[in-house]
């Protein structure tokens, strides 16, 4: 089972489930060819999935357009059900950096016939973290910058700011219809700019005062 890493911090924590949102920033819905959603638009990925920095991303044989999605991830430090404003910042206990990892060509081909698109979201390395800054350590302020680089080159570049869902409303939002656990993270979507990505690639993903993710795409 994946343990959650910690920034200043020994705890071990088996890592849970990863409930993931998508379409959280309206330009990347744009991009995508997707309406800005009333609500936010939950799957899940396995726990399997996760690598963290410095490890290696596998490019799938069966998908030809690999994306990144930087996002912010939320651990979650307790269980909460249900939550009210304050319950659910109070099951916030850190943050991290994440990246969804996404196979594209399958996600548009199992959305054009109204299948399920698990299969393109849920992958071995899928799901790339870095470590968890607990908020004893910091205080979110709600406008760190979030961005990622491809070899060098910039392609992400926004602020947290920019969501359309707030970490305490999607904490919320979810523990009405899923009981949150001590060690579940949650992906909170991801700004415009996502690309594809093949083997030889180096990712660089950072958010500002959270933390950082160096990753390499390589071959099966």
């Amino acid at each position: 089972m994946k343990q959650a890493k910690f920034k200043y911090s020994k705890e071990s924590v088996p890592i849970g489930k990863l409930v993931c949102v998508g379409r959280n920033y309206a330009a990347h819905a744009k991009e995508l060819g997707g309406e800005v959603p009333e609500f936010p638009i939950i799957f899940l990925k396995p726990a399997s999935n996760i690598i963290f920095s410095g490890e290696q991303v596998v490019h799938p044989t069966y998908s030809k357009d690999l994306q990144h999605e930087v996002e912010l991830v939320l651990y979650i430090g307790e269980d909460v059900k249900d939550a009210d404003d304050e319950t659910a910042e109070k099951a916030i206990h850190g943050y991290a950096v994440g990246l969804d990892m996404t196979l594209r060509d399958l996600q548009f081909e199992f959305k054009a016939k109204g299948d399920p698109w698990t299969l393109a979201k849920c992958f071995d390395t899928a799901a790339v973290l870095s470590d968890v800054i607990l908020k004893n350590d910091y205080s979110l302020r709600d406008d760190e910058k979030i961005s990622l680089a491809v070899n060098g080159i910039t392609k992400q570049n926004s602020t947290i700011k920019n969501m359309i869902f707030s970490p305490v409303e999607i904490v919320k939002f979810i523990s009405a219809r899923l009981k949150l656990e001590r060690g579940d993270m949650i992906f909170t979507g991801t700004p415009e700019g996502v690309s594809r990505v093949v083997p030889g690639d180096k990712i660089d993903a950072a958010i500002e005062n959270i933390g950082t993710i160096k990753t390499e795409v390589i071959n099966k």
